[in-house]
């Protein structure tokens, strides 16, 4: 039976507030990994994340997690760090809404990991949503390679790499998503998937750990803040709804990726871009909509 449009409005309105922060907090990673390199830009945000964090988790007494819960919290906290990580190196090198377009491709390649790690059929839908979303990417793509030459420069183009492989990544996060947000709370999972990705990135960082200057101190803080806040809203959105209703939200991302580059980086959005996440969302929205159960699925 289906649930009264009701209450999927709270749901709905938290996430969309979730995106937007999530957005804004893509903007100052972008502005930080320009300035102190991707990976100390991750390393300071997890650091002043896991403070924050942590705070709040013995404030409000929560509970630790069960054994199954915390293997949840160290796969995701592993796969989003990396996920992160890859997607802050690219966004240094091209445009905010550019990187933003093309991580869309996310949702397309979670029918596939949904296929192969729970053997679901693939659809003669899935196959058509994926071929326009492909399409978009080849467009986007084709228009920084293919335009001119200063655009296309050896940084962008493995900028863009990366951060498709960012996209490979987030759709295994968006499967491990649904499945947190039912077994632990908003601050349980933002403080564990913190954590762990700060313990991982911390390995590496007796060699490329680097002492940000003190100027950059109230954009870390920043940007652990809204990453913290982000994660609990989306947390408590996805328990409260399916995830192919919230999936589409998440493309209003866009439009405040495109007004962040705009207004701090002074990035326009090209006839290209445009085209491209076009064809990318309108690949996902049949996805989403010819398979209702998909990813949903895939979470429980």
């Amino acid at each position: 039976m289906p649930k009264p449009a009701s209450s999927f409005l709270w749901p709905f309105l938290v996430a969309c507030l979730g995106i937007a922060l999530f957005s804004v907090m893509d903007g100052v990673m972008k502005g930080l990994s320009i300035a102190l390199g991707a990976y100390n830009a991750m390393l300071w945000r997890q650091l002043a994340g896991f403070g924050l964090g942590g705070t709040i988790f013995l404030v409000t007494r929560s509970r630790w997690p069960s054994p199954e819960a915390m293997r949840l919290h160290i796969k995701r906290g592993l796969i989003g760090g990396l996920m992160a990580l890859t997607f802050f190196w690219g966004i240094a090198r091209v445009p905010l809404a550019e990187g933003m377009a093309l991580s869309f491709i996310a949702p397309l390649i979670t029918l596939y990991l949904a296929a192969l790690l729970l053997k679901e059929r693939i659809s003669s839908y899935s196959i058509i949503a994926s071929l326009l979303g492909l399409a978009g990417v080849i467009v986007i793509m084709a228009a920084r390679l293919g335009g001119d030459p200063a655009d296309a420069h050896e940084e962008a183009v493995w900028g863009m790499v990366s951060i498709l492989v960012s996209a490979v990544l987030y759709a295994y996060n968006l499967i491990l998503q649904r499945q947190q947000a039912q077994i632990a709370t908003p601050i349980e999972v933002a403080f564990f998937i913190n954590a762990v990705a700060l313990g991982a990135m911390a390995i590496a960082a007796p060699w490329l750990a680097e002492w940000p200057d003190v100027s950059h101190l109230p954009a870390i803080a920043l940007a652990a803040l809204l990453a913290f806040v982000s994660l609990m809203l989306m947390s408590w959105a996805y328990a409260r709804a399916e995830a192919q209703r919230l999936v589409p939200i998440e493309y209003t991302a866009f439009l405040w990726a495109a007004l962040v580059g705009w207004f701090a980086f002074n990035e326009p959005v090209t006839p290209a871009t445009l085209a491209g996440t076009a064809l990318i969302i309108f690949g996902c929205l049949i996805a989403t909509r010819q398979q209702p159960n998909q990813i949903e699925t895939a979470a429980d």
